[in-house]
């Protein structure tokens, strides 16, 4: 898989498809996954436009992450990887962990976000610690982890060929990388960001989602001004692959509003 070297000499794993002039949109993983998880959108828009998904610092194909790495960080490489793609500005669609560092790359840079597309993610968890806690003692191996949590991830009942999928992607993953991106994700409050966001956002949440609940997506989407709420029906915390047509369907017709408008 190719790679993109950061401003911090980093190496950070991507995967590309299309090309052309259409604002190009930015795909950004779950912290049990990696780049790979979002192919399904990736032959979808790239007959349109560029489709990027990005590896964190230690994951996937990426450079090992440092001690101390933080959601602002992963953030920081995400954006210094667009700006050495000749990407200035993309619709940043983030999943779970990926929405948290979505909503910190607006922070950082609002320029580089034409939209938002936030999924199965929150501003703040209100079980965050306990469930950072939980990874923490398990991540000794991530395989069993991956077996024990999988059920929970998906709707049930699951298709067999997308829970192979889930389990052995977050088997790949090194520990290290694994507690350094459940820090992130779990232990954000992102709550005062959420609300100074500027730039057109979708908020997603499939209705099965037991890990990060409607109920979450909904107050993320009444913190950002103007955003929109929409829900996949039958689908779980892995929305863009349980259900990629209708994902799909949310995303690319979100796009095309904002960019005629």
């Amino acid at each position: 898989m190719p790679l993109v070297t950061t401003n911090n000499g980093y190496d950070i794993g991507f995967e590309e498809a299309g090309g052309g002039s259409a604002i190009p949109v930015v795909f950004l993983h779950g912290v049990g996954s990696d780049k790979s998880v979002w192919r399904p959108q990736l032959e979808h828009f790239g007959p349109e436009r560029r489709a990027i998904a990005f590896d964190y610092p230690g994951y996937g194909d990426s450079d090992p992450a440092p001690a101390g790495t933080t959601r602002d960080d992963y953030a920081a490489a995400i954006i210094s990887a667009m700006r050495e793609l000749g990407v200035d500005r993309a619709h940043v669609c983030g999943l779970s962990l990926g929405g948290v560092v979505a909503i910190a790359m607006h922070a950082a840079d609002a320029s580089r976000c034409a939209s938002l597309i936030l999924a199965d993610t929150f501003a703040v968890h209100p079980d965050g610690q306990g469930i950072y806690d939980r990874s923490i003692a398990a991540s000794g191996d991530l395989r069993a982890m991956a077996e024990a949590r999988v059920d929970l991830l998906l709707a049930q009942p699951a298709d067999p060929a997308v829970r192979n999928e889930v389990v052995e992607t977050m088997a790949r993953i090194d520990p290290a990388a694994y507690r350094i991106g459940a820090e992130a994700v779990w232990l954000a409050d992102q709550q005062e960001r959420a609300a100074h966001i500027n730039v057109p956002t979708l908020v997603i949440c499939g209705t099965e989602d037991k890990v990060t609940p409607p109920a979450l997506s909904d107050a993320l989407a009444r913190l950002i001004p103007n955003a929109r709420y929409e829900i996949i029906g039958g689908a779980g915390h892995i929305s863009n692959l349980e259900d990629a047509g209708t994902f799909n369907a949310l995303v690319g017709r979100f796009i095309a509003e904002v960019e005629t408008t």
